[in-house]
């Protein structure tokens, strides 16, 4: 039963992720992912069966740590979208920041409600663990690994020739995926002990 609450928590904050770089792409000129009707919470739009079920199942199976993966992209035409390339970072950081703002909220509640007893403890649980997921998924998409938002926000600042060579790498489907397995499976093992001290920061309290 604690996986399911994790999964749904986690399907939930990957379908806000997505939806942000959607409302920002819109914001920015782009409103290709409204016209597709992606500009909706309901998870149906957006469940990606590899990154929303079967990676976050496997990665409770390996006792990884901390749950996360990703939902089906919102479609972007960075042609539209205003201020060039930093038109196209803006829309990459939206998603991981809208993570961190849903944890900032939740955290702060932790941490300003708790102590008064107001909360159970299955209540304190269930928001920790959306806090925690949510600075999971900040953190996961922040790397510079294709096809993660780090690599685009990465890309968005390098020199122009340095951007060419890495765009060229991302248009590698085969480098991708073996990156991004490398990533998930061996070097965020590295990376999770980062989770419990972002939320002690925010909450006050022990993960």
């Amino acid at each position: 039963m604690e996986t399911l609450f994790q999964i749904a928590i986690l399907v939930m904050s990957v379908v806000i992720h997505e939806v942000s770089h959607g409302y920002a792409a819109k914001l920015l000129g782009d409103k290709t992912a409204e016209y597709q009707g992606r500009l909706t919470l309901n998870p149906i739009r957006h469940i990606d069966l590899m990154g929303s079920i079967i990676v976050p199942m496997v990665l409770y199976v390996m006792h990884t740590g901390f749950m996360v993966g990703w939902a089906k992209p919102v479609p972007v035409n960075p042609y539209n979208l205003r201020h060039g390339k930093w038109g196209e970072v803006i829309v990459s950081v939206a998603g991981p920041l809208s993570n961190v703002i849903v944890a900032l909220f939740f955290g702060l509640l932790l941490r300003f409600v708790m102590p008064s007893g107001f909360l159970s403890d299955a209540t304190v649980s269930f928001v920790a663990t959306i806090v925690s997921i949510n600075l999971a998924l900040a953190l996961f998409n922040l790397m510079p690994v294709p096809p993660l938002d780090g690599s685009k926000i990465l890309a968005g600042i390098l020199p122009y020739r340095a951007r060419e060579t890495f765009l060229r790498i991302e248009q590698n489907p085969t480098l991708t995926m073996v990156l991004a397995f490398i990533f998930i499976f061996y070097i965020w093992n590295f990376l999770t002990p980062l989770i419990p001290f972002m939320f002690g920061l925010i909450t006050g309290a022990g993960l």
